[in-house]
């Protein structure tokens, strides 16, 4: 299944089907713990452009590129031609007669999405303002970790319309979890996204539910998970600062919850805002698994890509 997606695009989880996501958990599964050649990216090279700041999702990328034994090179936007003018098709063009693909972390996804309409190579999201989909990939694989192939509860609370939500919806799709986003009715998930999950619920058996209220939606949840409230480039801040309060990951949100419940957070988090100290490092939390799983889920998509 795994080389079905051989030279594609990974922009958005929405370009998987549920057997090539799960093709991807459990290639991710044998990075980790199993024993996979280190030669797979032998000769390849990865441009890596940055336009945001990136510390878990740059250095994982890279560090997966270096261990298949690629060579990832790293391109602040600010030092590339396109801080000068040059289009995003010249760089994209030219970029496809050097690398073997380019992985970017930009401000908007249809950035992506030109590099992508240009480049002969494959074009994989590091993060855009709508989908993050090695995030949630990674995000599913903890998740795995901790549950197995069990079908649990996901619920998002916070910004329903964050990137992280988008794609953990989509992912939670793919897998037939039931996932619900507790979230203020202005901060719910875009709604085209919201029918493609849905769509995707029909053959795999989840379900969604979006509530204003949080403790509703966290009833019966086995995963917890959050974002900043503030995330690169919002312009809305002090809004987002009144409404998001009750939407915090406190341990009495958390005793509403299933005994078993796991609470995940993609970093970096903004202790006492949309999640306490006191759940951010208890034994509830697994943010730091999550953390390191990026590791192993970036190299079976650099491996199922280019190898």
């Amino acid at each position: 299944m795994l080389r079905s997606l051989r030279g594609r695009d990974f922009l958005t989880l929405l370009d998987l089907t549920p057997l090539e996501f799960k093709a991807l958990l459990r290639r991710s599964w044998e990075h980790k713990y199993g024993v996979v050649p280190k030669d797979l990216l032998k000769g390849k090279y990865v441009a890596g452009i940055f336009e945001k700041p990136s510390t878990r999702t740059r250095v994982s990328i890279s560090v997966a590129t270096f261990d298949l034994g690629g060579v990832f090179l790293e391109l602040p936007i600010s030092n590339l031609q396109i801080a000068r003018g040059e289009s995003i098709r010249d760089t994209a063009e030219v970029l496809s007669r050097f690398v073997h693909a380019i992985a970017a972390r930009v401000k908007q996804q249809s950035t992506l999405e030109e590099l992508a309409k240009w480049a002969s190579i494959p074009v994989i999201n590091l993060l855009s303002d709508k989908f993050h989909p090695l995030q949630a990939l990674a995000d599913i694989f903890t998740i795995q970790e901790f549950f197995g192939d069990k079908k649990v509860k996901v619920v998002f609370l916070g910004d329903g319309s964050a990137n992280t939500n988008h794609s953990l919806m989509i992912a939670s799709a793919l897998m037939g979890y039931d996932y619900s986003v507790g979230a203020p009715k202005d901060y719910w998930p875009s709604s085209d996204v919201v029918k493609r999950v849905e769509e995707i619920m029909k053959k795999t058996g989840g379900t969604l539910s979006i509530l204003e209220d949080p403790v509703e939606a966290v009833k019966g949840a086995d995963v917890i998970y959050t974002d900043t409230w503030k995330s690169m480039g919002v312009e809305d801040v002090e809004r987002r600062m009144k409404v998001f309060p009750p939407y915090q990951v406190n341990m009495e949100i958390v005793k509403k919850a299933s005994p078993r419940v796991k609470v995940m957070h993609c970093q970096p988090w903004y202790i006492g805002e949309e999640i306490t100290e006191d759940v951010a490092y208890s034994e509830y939390s697994i943010a730091f698994e999550q953390a390191e799983n990026r590791l192993h889920t970036a190299k079976a998509v650099l491996e199922a890509l280019l190898s």
